[in-house]
């Protein structure tokens, strides 16, 4: 027999985008509970263990192109008949396009228009924001960063919601959600630690992150070379996609590449979180055959390490491995950009390193120095897109060609990292789930990682953002009184600053 929890709003997840949930409802005088499937000491999902980048230029504005790259990624090959009803009212949308697996211009404005009113929310309960030195030696966006991270962004709002009340179930995970007749969701099931069933009744909010670390939907969307991503650190293994399945069981429409997710850049050998490798753009990558495959330095670092991890990912066993010669220590500060605590593979000779690498000596040997015979003279500059290509070179190197000749000569394993996955649910700018009729699912929530937003390349620094902003959206629409009257989101949010 389940025990039954009656609260009026319950959150599934305990990372930024459950806990801006719950203290938001809390804040709106809404009894709330959290349900977390990690324990206390590892609360936070993905939020826990990230440096929480934000795409912002201030702490009141967003980057230039913030909407614009989200609104360029925002979807495939969109049916212009149908695209072309965004430019009506919202509410004269027909149903079809309400629920086209896309990003909508109204979500991309609402989620753009919160961002600078939820920074300064958060600053009321003592989170401090500054542009810090980042992994990214070269960056074309800036990135505003919490002082002490996502942890800090964890533990600040976890003791707001402690002090307003919140209650938290630890090693609690949501299984399902429960309906009335009319479909109204009137809470869901869940089971304890030792595999009890529970039950909470009220209003929920979906935070429970995406699916990287559940094999099977993995496999099932992004394909069978799933098996060589792992996530990016210990918080997603805890995102099992309980959030999106039980919504799709009851109905929910779908938003993002379901195929997809975010790709950086790791050192498989390193268990630390986020063991990053952003150090390529200033040597060559070779695949497990010796051979280079992809332009390492089109781009500065935060711009093109998505697409070329992706390339990463389609070699063979999934790996690469970043080549660098002692130049490396011309580039200041470089091990900004090496988050591993694993030391490099060194070998005097090529031959050398090759045969630790369990590569073709010759093959290696060939593909350096075809590199080295293709890079010109030019002047060197480590931290600006400096043009110094290859000539003649398939593939080529865009920026920071220097011959590879001054050994002892070092190489890291690098494969992609599952960051977070794109494929959720769609909601309104209310954080409304929608079913497949473009209705929103009566009590019902999503925020974070749950919401499908993105396609093809992730907006860099946004995923944060997002779990903010729609948690607390969805917070405050979940312990609004029933018929009060709900204005624009951006209006809400600044209101409540």
């Amino acid at each position: 027999m389940s025990i039954t929890h009656t609260f009026d709003v319950i959150v599934a997840g305990c990372g930024i985008a459950g806990l801006c949930a719950a203290v938001a409802a809390a804040q709106g005088g809404a009894t709330v509970a959290v349900l977390e499937r990690a324990p206390m000491d590892e609360r936070g999902g993905n939020t826990r263990y990230t440096d929480a980048y934000l795409r912002m230029k201030s702490e009141t504005e967003v980057t230039d192109d913030f909407e614009t790259h989200l609104a360029e990624n925002g979807g495939g090959y969109l049916d212009p008949e149908l695209i072309k009803h965004t430019t009506e009212p919202y509410a004269q949308w027909p149903a079809i396009v309400k629920t086209l697996s896309f990003a909508d211009p109204e979500l991309i404005a609402a989620f753009a228009n919160a961002c600078g009113p939820t920074v300064q929310w958060l600053k009321t309960f003592g989170v401090k924001f500054d542009f810090l030195p980042t992994q990214f030696l070269t960056k074309s966006q800036p990135r505003l960063l919490p002082i002490g991270g996502g942890l800090a962004l964890v533990e600040a709002l976890a003791a707001a919601a402690e002090q307003l009340g919140v209650k938290f179930f630890y090693e609690t995970t949501a299984v399902s959600l429960t309906q009335d007749h009319d479909l109204t969701v009137t809470g869901l099931n869940a089971r304890g630690k030792m595999g009890e069933p529970l039950r909470f009744k009220g209003k929920v909010i979906l935070g429970c992150g995406g699916f990287e670390g559940n094999a099977e939907m993995q496999t099932r969307y992004i394909g069978a070379r799933a098996v060589y991503l792992r996530p990016v650190a210990r918080g997603g293994y805890y995102n099992k996609g309980e959030g999106i399945r039980m919504a799709l069981a009851i109905g929910a429409a779908t938003c993002g590449d379901f195929g997809s997710y975010h790709a950086e850049p790791i050192d498989p050998r390193s268990g630390r979180p986020e063991p990053s490798v952003f150090v390529f753009p200033y040597g060559i990558l070779v695949n497990q055959e010796g051979l280079r495959f992809t332009d390492e330095a089109p781009g500065t670092v935060d711009a093109v390490y998505e697409s070329i991890t992706r390339k990463i990912f389609n070699q063979t066993n999934g790996i690469a491995y970043t080549l660098l010669d002692q130049k490396i220590n011309d580039v200041p500060n470089y091990k900004l950009g090496l988050r591993s605590d694993q030391p490099p593979i060194t070998g005097a000779t090529l031959a050398e390193l090759a045969a630790k690498l369990k590569m073709p000596a010759d093959v290696l040997e060939k593909t350096v120095r075809e590199y080295n015979a293709a890079c010109i003279a030019g002047t060197f500059k480590a931290l600006e897109l400096d043009h110094l290509a290859t000539l003649g070179l398939n593939p080529p190197k865009s920026n920071w060609a220097r011959p590879l000749d001054k050994p002892p000569f070092e190489a890291y394993p690098v494969i992609s990292s599952n960051v977070l996955t794109f494929g959720g649910l769609k909601v309104n700018t209310r954080a409304q789930v929608l079913n497949q009729d473009g209705v929103p699912i009566k009590n019902l929530y999503a925020a974070g990682e749950v919401v499908g937003i993105y396609y093809k390349t992730y907006t860099g620094a946004t995923s944060v953002l997002k779990g903010a902003v729609f948690g607390r959206l969805a917070g405050v629409d979940a312990a609004a009184p029933p018929d009060s009257h709900h204005p624009k989101e951006s209006q809400t949010m600044q209101g409540q600053s």
